[in-house]
């Protein structure tokens, strides 16, 4: 009794190979084809397919067939670029905030460096009378003091 045929096939992308024989391993062979490309889905059983009575009728013999493939244009690709219309209104939403934050810190900074300076005034103005005083004390004392040596 003959053995029952299969019709398999696998494409390169560029041409379909299509065999009939017994079993997976013996297409594989007749394909030239050491790695099982049946378990990563690349061929297939294909009882259906367009070249499978020529395989039938050659048994164990690869009946190649050309694809045509549509390569579109040739060249290179370039990415869109999408045109904006403009901001959005979160986006104006959230520069106007931001705007608003800024002022806000810069009158702050303005109001503390004011009082700072107002601070300054003051006691450079306190030191100043400060060292008056201490003037005025200090030469009474050492006038008192050349006196008191003097009688000694």
């Amino acid at each position: 009794m003959a053995p029952r045929l299969k019709v398999f096939e696998w494409s390169d992308g560029f041409h379909r190979f299509t065999v009939a024989a017994s079993s997976r391993p013996k297409a594989l062979a007749a394909w030239g084809i050491q790695q099982d490309i049946f378990a990563s889905g690349l061929a297939k059983e294909a009882p259906e397919s367009e070249d499978a009575e020529a395989a039938r009728a050659r048994s164990g013999e690869v009946v190649e067939r050309g694809l045509a493939i549509d390569i579109g244009k040739t060249g290179p690709r370039t990415a869109r670029v999408k045109a904006r219309k403009g901001p959005t209104a979160a986006e104006k939403r959230r520069a106007q905030r931001l705007a608003d934050e800024l002022e806000a810190l810069e009158q702050a900074y303005a109001a503390s460096t004011e009082a700072l300076r107002a601070e300054t005034g003051r006691l450079e103005a306190q030191a100043s009378q400060e060292k008056a005083r201490f003037d005025k004390t200090r030469a009474k004392l050492a006038g008192d003091l050349k006196r008191a040596s003097e009688k000694l």
